[in-house]
């Protein structure tokens, strides 16, 4: 197989992956982990915690969804970015867990929630790489170009 041809393959296998992880924690948060994400929600935020976790369940959802249905540009890349949007603002909560000492997820001690707040940025990449969302922008920006 050439470069060509992998890379689609490969994105496309790690946007259903993203898809189908998220809609697996939108479903954990209205369910069975209610609890473990209630733990996440900083004190700041001025919502009651359970309503924050069902808010993020059902995006989470709608983005896993989104993941594995969206496969046209530019619609698949904005989809993307979208999901990075969600994953920037959720980072609170997993700073709050940390800077809180709460105990969620089998994240028992600092270290562990630390090496979770490394993956954060992980995840945005994923979103935006999987959904070929730089490949797109540099193909709209020759668009453009051509056009003038």
């Amino acid at each position: 197989m050439t470069d060509t041809a992998t890379h689609p393959a490969l994105r496309a296998a790690g946007q259903i992956g993203l898809g189908a992880f998220l809609a697996f924690a939108g479903t954990a948060h209205m369910t069975f982990q209610r609890q473990e994400f209630q733990a996440q929600v900083p004190a700041w935020i001025p919502l009651d915690s359970d309503f924050v976790v069902l808010a993020s369940g059902v995006v989470e959802i709608g983005l896993g969804a989104a993941l594995l249905a969206t496969w046209r540009q530019p619609a698949r890349a904005l989809v993307g970015a979208a999901t990075a949007a969600f994953f920037v603002a959720v980072f609170p909560g997993n700073i709050a867990q940390y800077t809180g000492h709460r105990d969620a997820f089998g994240l028992d001690t600092d270290t562990k929630r630390a090496v979770r707040l490394v993956f954060q940025p992980v995840l945005m990449a994923w979103a935006v790489a999987a959904t070929d969302g730089l490949g797109e922008r540099r193909r709209r920006r020759l668009r453009r170009a051509s056009r003038t």
